[in-house]
């Protein structure tokens, strides 16, 4: 998300307050007990207050702020369970992806996981970070969309805060990045030559060094505070 918060777009604006506040809270910036004050939000995002309320009732809502007496509003405890229930969902989801992607290759679907293959190898010989983050949502939505499954496509498209979140975290760990790439590389591979079983088999290993990875990067953070 960029830095122009400029209100030219009050709804856009709603919107983009919401989820750069949640990715402050799930990547662990905004820590469990820190005090999210109107004010201070406003100041630093150079916007009115009004757009930091409707995006604090919002993640209430949601179980990620709660209101204290006499103190406000504070970043409630995501504990490692919900956390571990959300990698579950999404592991359950994103193989469920994976394996109708690959039933249901067709050639120009295929001609694109060839080609994000490539991107994927370049990367990973350049050793460029930020190209992996860029590529991740990338290879996510190839992922969904070649699933050809417009319900799976919404349900995974739901998580995509946490995904993201998720994802920019665990990738504070060392070697994480250039892990998850060559994960998702063979997993590529495996649904261009329609490897059902081992698509499924690869994409679970995933999520699951994906959930290690990223509460390995919370504790830590946890630790420094």
């Amino acid at each position: 998300m960029g830095n122009n918060w400029a209100e030219e777009d009050l709804i856009s604006l709603r919107e983009r307050v919401f989820l750069h506040i949640k990715d402050l809270i799930l990547e662990g910036e905004f820590k469990t007990g820190d005090r999210l004050v109107e004010r201070e939000l406003a100041e630093r995002l150079n916007i009115s207050r009004t757009p930091i309320r409707e995006a604090l009732f919002r993640l209430e809502s949601q179980g990620f702020v709660k209101t204290v007496p006499r103190k406000g509003v504070i970043v409630a405890d995501i504990s490692e369970k919900e956390i571990i229930e959300v990698f579950t969902i999404l592991s359950s989801l994103e193989v469920l992806a994976a394996k109708l992607a690959a039933q249901k290759l067709d050639e120009e679907t295929k001609s694109k996981f060839v080609e994000y293959s490539k991107k994927v190898a370049d990367c990973l010989k350049n050793k460029n970070d930020t190209d992996f983050s860029h590529l991740h949502g990338e290879l996510n939505h190839l992922l969904y969309s070649s699933a050809k499954n417009n319900k799976l496509y919404e349900m995974l498209s739901g998580l995509s805060d946490y995904i993201r979140a998720f994802a920019k975290t665990g990738y504070k760990n060392p070697g994480r990045p250039v892990q998850s790439m060559e994960e998702h590389l063979r997993i590529m591979e495996a649904i261009i030559n329609q490897e059902i079983e081992m698509a499924e088999y690869l994409t679970k290993i995933h999520i699951e060094n994906s959930r290690k990875a990223y509460i390995e990067a919370v504790n830590k953070g946890k630790e420094k505070k």
